[in-house]
């Protein structure tokens, strides 16, 4: 993909989250401004302990996190740190979107540390008591950890691994519910919705994963030895054996006068 396509891609999809988060901030915009009031004026009651007043503060810091995922990437890149956008955006990413639905989970109800800690394990009882809004709710506690976590750790590049991390991290919350005694149920059906949003969102953002990288296969690295170059034809072969040489003479040659063979006589007698 060239240069220019990639960019307007990016710019694209930059301006396509703006207007997805401009027209749900227009669907809610009611709900938030009812506690508009109470955060100006910055009163603990009526903002920070109510999911209005939580939701309207992450857009009120929607700016300011952008700051901080420039700055971190500018800091990366002058370092020569390699996918500094990539990592700045996905640390950012993950604290951002999370953090806030954390805090939600874990406000104390109006009986904490006088009412003991309740526990539901069965699974898909509580889920229809939850009503749409509270299972949309457990679906977006982890939906931000699900779906940069990938971008960020090439370990967590899979959707089984993504699943464990959003129901992990679940179980420490109904845990710690439970344990600091916040007038909570501790439910087997929050982990579950909490893992699915987790893995949902995963799947969402499944091509910009980091994968890691793959061992080479015995195969792969033989076929990556080059082949030895062949070696120049040597002289040309020998004679096998003293049969291939050429045979010896006879014998030395035969003097005039002399017999021709073994059982010759003497010479005769010249005439007188």
């Amino acid at each position: 993909m060239s240069a220019p396509l990639a960019r307007t891609r990016r710019t694209v999809l930059v301006g396509l989250v703006i207007l997805g988060l401009a027209g749900a901030a227009f669907v809610v915009r009611r709900p938030l401004l009812m506690a508009a009031p109470a955060c100006r004026a910055g009163r603990w009651h009526g903002c920070y302990d109510t999911e209005n007043g939580l939701l309207l503060m992450m857009l009120v810091w929607l700016p300011v996190a952008a700051l901080v995922v420039a700055a971190l990437a500018l800091c990366r890149r002058a370092t020569g740190g390699a996918g500094a956008w990539r990592r700045s955006l996905a640390e950012v990413g993950m604290v951002y979107g999370t953090a806030p639905f954390l805090w939600m989970t874990l406000m104390p109800g109006p009986g904490a540390g006088v009412v003991p800690g309740r526990v539901s394990l069965v699974p898909l009882r509580d889920l229809m008591a939850m009503g749409p809004l509270g299972i949309g709710g457990n679906l977006l506690i982890f939906a931000a950890l699900g779906f940069f976590a990938p971008l960020r750790f090439a370990a967590l590049a899979s959707l089984p691994r993504v699943l464990a991390l959003g129901a992990g991290c679940s179980v420490l919350v109904e845990t710690a519910q439970y344990v600091c005694r916040l007038d909570r149920v501790s439910s087997v059906d929050d982990v579950l919705v909490n893992a699915a949003g987790a893995a949902l969102f995963g799947l969402a953002s499944r091509r910009w994963w980091r994968t890691p990288a793959r061992a080479p296969r015995p195969t792969d690295r033989a076929r990556s030895v080059p082949a030895p170059a062949a070696e120049p034809a040597g002289p040309a072969a020998e004679p096998a054996g003293p049969a291939a040489t050429a045979a010896p003479a006879a014998g030395p040659a035969a003097r005039p006068g002399s017999a021709s063979g073994p059982g010759a006589g003497p010479a005769p007698a010249a005439a007188d």
